[in-house]
């Protein structure tokens, strides 16, 4: 297992306290920028995510091995007296904490705040929850389904007067998980900038899907305007689509501001239409868009998706197909920048998932080890070289069940 060089995060211990996705996800962008990432899983129930996925290669899923790249997996029982004991030891030697628990978990567990930044000063915790660590909602069970739903995006989605669909992944707690990795390095800079200084950071997935909405809170308060899912466009800003080819599949065409419309026109043959008075500028193509689609839609139809994709990038307007996983591994841009890589599994060989975001110049990330299938297996590792436990020790809380 290599550990070095890791990455702009190299030197940061983090701690990753609970199960499922937010807080896990986010753990793991920690980990692929370098950071020492150790994962706590009860010894009796490890984390779902093992065998979670829509697929399998020699009976194990595949979403596990991504979900941990990088990971440190230890098992500790933290409703007990002594594996709570042994997780401070633990957060003694870290920079900061991340749990997703409901709130009051840890307080009931005397692992709450005071607790952890008296045995480690400094310390900071992120908590990641539906709702928040207060407010009438704190204590519902908070999934990102749910938050999606509740934050108002989900409503944005789909088309007027239908049902509002998923995305086809769980949006909520990725954003949820962003939004955690960013206040936890300001936490950090904060800490060093202040002299010390710990703290929590509270995220609620409601909240991370809501600081998405753009102008949507700012149209209600002053002008009472709900806005409404608008399928494949946003209502007033055209052209901004997607359209099928005649090979029958869907490219985006987005050329909005008016040197670009003029572009699309002049790729269209029909320089024309930057002139018309119902296209001239931006407000009048957004009221003329049903025919503008409409024209636009008719030539597109003519080309297939390729050709389509040539003749507007070659023009400068903004322009690409729907791809599916399919065509982004076929994509030989994604290829050279290796957006795709695949690490090494020592159990089912080699795994594909999407590289290091963003790159650094100077220290980039990378994929050092795959997720671990056993769970606790780097109990040794971390109790016996990190905490300094003996084998006697290390004996005891493995037949006691601690770890």
């Amino acid at each position: 297992m290599q550990t070095s060089p890791a990455g702009p995060l190299e030197g940061i211990r983090v701690l990753e306290l609970g199960t499922l996705l937010a807080g896990g996800f986010a753990a793991r962008l920690l980990a692929d920028l370098g950071a020492e990432v150790i994962k706590v899983e009860a010894p009796d129930r490890p984390d779902p995510v093992r065998e979670w996925g829509h697929g399998a290669v020699a009976e194990r899923r595949l979403w596990w091995p991504t979900h941990s790249r990088n990971k440190k997996c230890v098992t500790l029982d933290l409703r007990r007296p002594e594996g709570q004991a042994l997780c401070l030891r633990l957060v003694e030697r870290c920079d900061a904490v991340i749990e997703n628990f409901r709130p009051g978990t840890l307080e009931r567990w005397n692992l709450g705040f005071a607790r952890l930044n008296e045995a480690r000063p400094g310390i900071v915790l992120v908590r990641i929850s539906g709702y928040g660590q207060d407010g009438p909602y704190r204590d519902r069970a908070g999934y990102a389904s749910v938050a999606e739903a509740m934050s108002g995006l989900r409503h944005l989605n789909g088309f007027p007067g239908e049902a509002p669909p998923r995305l086809g992944i769980s949006l909520g707690d990725s954003l949820g998980a962003l939004f955690a990795v960013q206040g936890l390095l300001a936490a950090l800079y904060h800490r060093d900038a202040s002299g010390g200084d710990g703290q929590v950071v509270d995220v609620s997935l409601v909240e991370s899907c809501f600081a998405l909405l753009e102008s949507v809170p700012a149209e209600y308060a002053a002008l009472g305007r709900v806005r409404q899912p608008t399928g494949t466009r946003l209502e007033g800003i055209a052209p901004s689509n997607i359209f099928r080819s005649r090979d029958g599949r869907w490219v985006v065409i987005a050329a909005n501001q008016d040197t670009v419309f003029a572009r699309l026109c002049d790729a269209m043959g029909r320089p024309d239409l930057a002139h018309d008075e119902r296209f001239a500028n931006h407000e009048a193509r957004g009221d003329h868009e049903d025919v503008l689609d409409a024209i636009i839609g008719e030539w597109a139809s003519g080309h297939d998706a390729l050709e389509l994709d040539a003749i507007l990038n070659d023009a400068g307007v903004a322009a690409g197909p729907v791809y599916t996983i399919e065509d982004i591994f076929a994509d030989p841009h994604f290829r050279v920048r290796e957006m795709v890589v695949e690490h090494d599994d020592p159990e089912i060989g080699p795994v594909a998932g999407s590289n290091v975001v963003p790159r650094f110049s100077h220290t980039p990330g990378r994929i050092r080890w795959t997720g671990p299938w056993q769970p606790g297996a780097h109990n040794r590792d971390v109790y016996s070289d990190l905490v300094g436990l003996d084998e006697t020790e290390l004996a005891e809380l493995e037949q006691t069940g601690v770890i």
